[in-house]
């Protein structure tokens, strides 16, 4: 079995993969105090609940854009797993697409993970939408990886807004009925939904623009993170919803590693 860790700025994910079937995937806080003996507590209770055994896992994977908590991971794979685990990045495994940047390090891991599955499962040229912590836009075709958009994400405005106003709320992330609030939580409801989705259709009409007239009817738009659906509803330019984008992708460049051993 395969053990993949997306580790993001929010949340990390550990999934278990058994073949292409994902048997189970269970979320935890980021926290980069946390040790390797509190991972392993949370994930030795969730294996136990989907009737797992930690002896299963004979391989891992390893996509994180948060470098403080890369070694304790490691050291999670290599100790408590046994095994060495493959760690996503370019030029440190074999992702299957090139990415076409002056300064290709520099790309998140969940980007390029996201690229990889996006391509896979949707053909090119297309443009991932993750709603994450920032809310990022990824080019794909099919020579590669293009590059993209990294905008604030949809909590961390909505943080910012209640930090940085001594009267604005904290509110939830809703779709409201209109554009124009009849009160403050309405209005700054409207603010953020009504805005994003400006921002969406408004960045995506850009990039078909500067990629080339001729993508417009060929270019898709996928859409990844647990806020796709939302703002799907109020869109007619996401055409595909993929909550598993990012452990798919794991998954792939695993199989690939696998092939060309």
């Amino acid at each position: 079995m395969l053990l993949a860790i997306d580790a993001g700025n929010t949340n990390i994910v550990f999934a278990a993969f058994e073949g292409e079937h994902l048997k189970g995937a269970w979320r935890c806080a980021t926290d980069t105090k946390r040790t390797r003996d509190e991972f392993l507590l949370f994930l030795d209770h969730c294996l136990r609940s989907a009737g797992l055994k930690r002896a299963s896992f004979k391989h891992s994977i390893i996509a994180s854009v948060v470098p403080d908590l890369d070694f304790t991971l490691k050291t999670l794979c290599r100790h408590d797993f046994g095994n060495e685990p493959i760690i996503v990045g370019h030029g440190l495994c074999d992702l299957g697409i090139e990415v076409k940047l002056p300064r290709p390090h520099e790309v998140g891991a969940d980007r390029l993970v996201n690229a990889v599955a996006a391509r896979h499962l949707y053909g090119a040229p297309l443009i991932v939408i993750d709603f994450g912590t920032a809310t990022t836009f990824d080019v794909v075709d099919e020579e590669g990886y293009r590059g993209g958009v990294i905008a604030p994400g949809i909590n961390l405005s909505l943080d910012a807004l209640h930090r940085a106003a001594a009267k604005l709320p904290r509110v939830n992330v809703d779709r409201p009925g209109r554009v124009i609030g009849t009160n403050t939580i309405e209005a700054m409801q409207s603010g953020i939904y009504w805005g994003y989705i400006s921002l969406i259709e408004g960045l995506t009409e850009r990039i078909i623009e500067e990629y080339g007239r001729h993508a417009r009817k060929s270019m898709k738009v996928i859409a990844t993170g647990g806020l796709s659906p939302l703002f799907q509803a109020g869109t007619k330019i996401i055409q595909h919803i993929n909550g598993d984008l990012t452990l798919t992708g794991l998954r792939l460049i695993f199989a690939r590693a696998q092939k060309a051993t």
